[in-house]
């Protein structure tokens, strides 16, 4: 018997049972079953009506018996039947799918979405007209297009990829058995692999850096004795520490080819300095090779050599201020004289009149400066005036010994009374100054000045000029002086004491004392 139901022919067997309680139409799917109840159905048992569903859905079947994929996910509690979510007798063209797309969660499956996943459209992996159980869940299906490397390191791409970027990689290559350090971190793949090969990469510093290398081969291509990944220029060669030639100060700013140019670092002659440093050698070869012994690695100027240490002359005042070839004009280790004259005759002023003795007047601070000589040692010792005066005023000739001590000597301009008290300066005048008189008239000798006498000067009385001091002696008779004023003409004698007295001719003090009634008489 055939029936149309909505213009659709549906051929069946004749089981007007099914027809008269079956609720509705079931879904396109299973049109074919509508009239075979059995298909689907247990009588009477509902229990057992998934056992139906997976006789017929045998990859369903298998994830829930593996209890993976989605359907196994979600039946493994065993509380989930099919119904649940499939639902029938809803019409033809109802979906017995129950499910939303949009609050689906796919982490339930086999494929859980992470990273860049999450964001893609679903269409992206589930074709059109292909069961969702049918996009693979391999990344080289979906990303073949991607594969920089050409299939060259097959198609498990999760090994070294992360669902986040291609860019960012989980990628250890510490695993290789070659770990990267230092810039080899940084360097992009294609610098050690280029054409993205892979296999049998060269792991030989040289292999890469040959252009780098400045030796040339000369460190036999052994790269990592010296250098490391952090960078070309930080060498972890040390050379303290592994040669017998130890790097201090000023060699360890200078680069490898100073000193090793371009032989090998093996045929390097020794470790003299004179090798390298002839071009050097102020002292033109006059101090030998053995530059170290004044010398240090921290400059040429700053020397070892102590001269106040090591010899027996030490170097103080000007002689720091010279060059060691002031003294040593031939080798400096040939035996040199201590003495002063010995480099300074050329310099000796005196001229070999104060003996070769040179530094018991002078010192090291300068010829002019600090002299020690002690003048009051000599036969002539400054007082007075004496010790500012410059020794030029005194020594006209630089030899000094030979100049003259008297006073006339230096003062002949000086003397006021013009050589008439004769050259014994001493006698009245000190170094104190000229004006400060050491003469007493009045106890040195016997004639005590008073009266008008006080008030005269020397050749008043001292007419007669004189060349010793002891010839300036005169008669101390008024007489002798004032022989022009003896208005008596000699009647009362050469006595004129007798009547006058020191403070005038014109006072008769003395003649009144003596007569005091002719005093009287004249008064």
């Amino acid at each position: 018997m055939m029936l149309a139901w909505t213009g659709q022919s549906v051929a069946i067997e004749t089981n007007w049972r099914a027809i008269l309680i079956m609720p509705g139409k079931v879904s396109n799917a299973h049109a074919k079953f509508e009239t075979d109840c059995d298909k689907c159905h247990y009588s009477l048992n509902k229990g057992k009506q998934d056992a139906l569903c997976m006789d017929c859905h045998k990859e369903v079947a298998a994830d829930v018996k593996a209890k993976g994929g989605y359907h196994g996910r979600i039946m493994s509690d065993g509380k989930a039947t099919c119904v649940v979510c499939h639902t029938e007798h809803e019409g033809r063209d109802h979906s017995i799918i129950a499910w939303d797309v949009q609050t689906f969660n796919h982490s339930i499956t086999d494929f859980a979405l992470k990273g860049r996943h999450t964001t893609l459209a679903c269409e992206r992996c589930h074709k059109e007209n292909k069961l969702h159980r049918e996009a693979s869940a391999k990344c080289f299906d979906c990303h073949e297009k991607d594969d920089r490397h050409k299939g060259s390191l097959g198609k498990e791409c999760g090994k070294c990829h992360v669902e986040d970027g291609w860019g960012k990689q989980k990628f250890n290559h510490d695993d290789t058995g070659y770990k990267l350090e230092g810039k080899h971190i940084d360097a992009p793949c294609a610098t050690c692999h280029p054409g993205e090969r892979y296999k049998k990469t060269p792991d030989k510093c040289v292999n890469c850096h040959q252009l780098n290398d400045v030796h040339r081969g000369q460190m036999e291509n052994n790269c990592g004795r010296c250098h490391h990944p952090q960078a070309w220029n930080k060498v972890s060669f040390d050379h303290t520490r592994d040669t017998d030639y130890p790097l201090t100060h000023k060699h360890l700013q200078i680069k490898c080819d100073a000193c090793h140019g371009v032989k090998t670092f093996k045929e390097l002659d020794g470790s003299v300095c004179y090798d390298c440093h002839r071009k050097d050698d102020e002292h033109a070869g006059r101090n030998g090779t053995q530059c170290e012994k004044c010398h240090s690695t921290k400059g040429w100027k700053q020397l070892t050599f102590d001269h106040n240490v090591d010899t027996k002359f030490p170097i103080r005042g000007k002689h720091k201020e010279i060059n060691c070839e002031a003294c040593h004009r031939g080798d400096l280790h040939a035996p040199l004289s201590k003495e002063c004259i010995d480099c300074h005759l050329a310099d000796d002023v005196h001229n070999g009149g104060q003996g070769d003795k040179c530094e018991k007047c002078h010192s090291e601070v300068g010829w002019r400066a600090k002299v020690m000589f002690d003048h009051g040692l000599t036969r002539f010792p400054l007082v007075g005036m004496h010790e500012v005066v410059p020794c030029e005023d005194c020594h006209v000739s630089t030899e000094f010994r030979g100049t003259p001590t008297s006073c006339i000597s230096c003062h002949k301009t000086d003397d006021y009374h013009a050589g008439g008290l004769g050259e014994d300066c001493l006698s009245c005048h000190n170094p104190n100054g000229w004006r400060l008189w050491l003469f007493d008239h009045d106890k040195q000798t016997k004639f005590e000045l008073t009266g008008a006498h006080k008030d005269l000067v020397c050749e008043g009385c001292h007419t007669k000029r004189v060349k010793k001091a002891a010839d300036i002696r005169i008669r101390s008779g008024c007489y002798e002086c004032h022989q022009g004023d003896d208005i008596h003409d000699r009647e009362f004698g050469q006595d004129c004491s007798q009547c006058h007295l020191s403070t005038s001719f014109y006072d008769l003090g003395e003649f009144f004392r003596l007569n005091p009634k002719v005093k009287q008489i004249s008064k």
